[in-house]
Formats: C-alpha cells, sequence, structure tokens
C-alpha cells in the first residue's frame, strides 16, 4: 500500500465521487480502482453464505442470488464474515429493502463479536435510513459515543441503492449512491490490526444485498491549499 505525500491546489468534489476512480477525502487521495481486493462475490448462494459467514442473530438467508437478512426485532440482526480484513480497507455492496420495510440497511468493519456478552463488540458501524429518524450515518460500537448522522441523502426505500464505508487509520468515510455522504475522524480510532471481521446487520429490518467488495485501500497523503481566487 502506498502512502506518499504531495501538495495540490483546492478540489471540487464531482457530482459521482469516484468518477476517475479516486476518492478526494481531506488530506488523503485514495486510489479505489486500484486498490487491491480482498474478497469478492456478485451473486450468493447457499455454500457461500455457509462457507464465508456465520450468522449471529436474525435471519439470514439467500434467494435469487441476493443474500437476504430479516429481523424484526429491535435490535441488530448480525451476519459476520468468517475471514478477517485488517488494515485500511473498504466494504461495498448493492442493497435494496425488502417490502414492506422501509428502513435500516447497516453494515459494519473492523468488527469484533464479544463471545462472552453474546453481542457485537468493536466495530464501525454504518447505516442508510437509520436511527429512528431516516438518516445516513456512522457510529463507534461498543460506547457509541463517537457517531456523525444526516438526513440529506435522498434515500429510496424501493430503489436499489450503493452502498459503501471505509477506514484509514481512524478517517472514517461513507459513501452511498456515488456521493460521499461525509468523512470523520476518530480521535481514539480501533486497532485495525485487531478487529477485521465485516459485517451486515438488519435493525428491526429486511433487506438484500449483493456484489460485495472488499478492498485494501491504496492512499496518499496530500498537502491541501487553495489556488488564489483573486
Amino acid at each position: 500500500m502506498e502512502n506518499k505525500s504531495k501538495p495540490c491546489a483546492c478540489r471540487k468534489q464531482e457530482t459521482d465521487c469516484l468518477a476517475d476512480g479516486v476518492l478526494h477525502l481531506v488530506s488523503c487521495d485514495v486510489d479505489v480502482a486500484h486498490s487491491e481486493i480482498l474478497y469478492s462475490v456478485d451473486a450468493f448462494d447457499d455454500s457461500i453464505l455457509k462457507n464465508d459467514f456465520v450468522v449471529k442473530s436474525g435471519n439470514w438467508y439467500v434467494e435469487d442470488g441476493w443474500l437476504v437478512g430479516k429481523n424484526p426485532v429491535n435490535g441488530p440482526g448480525i451476519l459476520l464474515s468468517r475471514a478477517n480484513y485488517y488494515g485500511n480497507v473498504m466494504l461495498e455492496i448493492t442493497a435494496q429493502l425488502v417490502p414492506p420495510c422501509t428502513h435500516d440497511i447497516d453494515i459494519s468493519i473492523h468488527t469484533e463479536w464479544d463471545e462472552v456478552k453474546n453481542h457485537r463488540g468493536n466495530a464501525y458501524v454504518a447505516g442508510l435510513e437509520g436511527w429512528w429518524h431516516g438518516r445516513v450515518g456512522f457510529e463507534k460500537s461498543p460506547e457509541y459515543k463517537l457517531y456523525t448522522l444526516s438526513s440529506l441523502f435522498p434515500f429510496d426505500p424501493t430503489a436499489v441503492h450503493h452502498f459503501a464505508m471505509g477506514n484509514i487509520g481512524g478517517k472514517v468515510f461513507v459513501i452511498a449512491d456515488g456521493k460521499l455522504c461525509f468523512e470523520v475522524s476518530d480521535p481514539d480510532p480501533l486497532d485495525i490490526n485487531a478487529n477485521g471481521k465485516i459485517g451486515f446487520e438488519a435493525y428491526s429490518s429486511w433487506w438484500r444485498l449483493r456484489d460485495v467488495r472488499v478492498r485494501a485501500l491504496r492512499t496518499e497523503a496530500v498537502s491541501e491549499g487553495y489556488a488564489p481566487e483573486f
């Protein structure tokens, strides 16, 4: 993974934040197009679900190539990867709600499972149309003292959405339908070499996903600056 520094003048955010294959964050460029793919699956079948994931809560099953999570309980129905993906990573999926559900498509990275308490431990969690008020957001488990939420993303409960979440040493970002929704800096970042599971969660929701990618992010530090305008 490269991590070089270069100066850069003020950069305009594209309508599609990955239009050129590069995500421009504050003081950091992420070459997503050339980042190594650690895990990739387009369509699911029962063997992929069984071999690659473990159900921790909720009902998870495969239907017509989609991985489906159904959980009516007011809490997270959690599916975790068996493999660990350490380092600076991004998880991306294609997702859609299953009617009549109208909320909560949730994913996580750098996730651990607390076997003693039998629930999620450390994790970075992101969601679409969640947090009881239709937000796109992020939270840090298990204390939830660090979170950020926004109502600006135009979520459509009938549409197929492209959703991604990544972390670069505590700089966490969320992308939905090609738009960078936000980036947040964690002052006490999770150990990216200790927690490596990816997760999918149905929080009192019913949704499906496919086109899963986990990427080891290729980054380049940038010295920001404005070009003179007057």
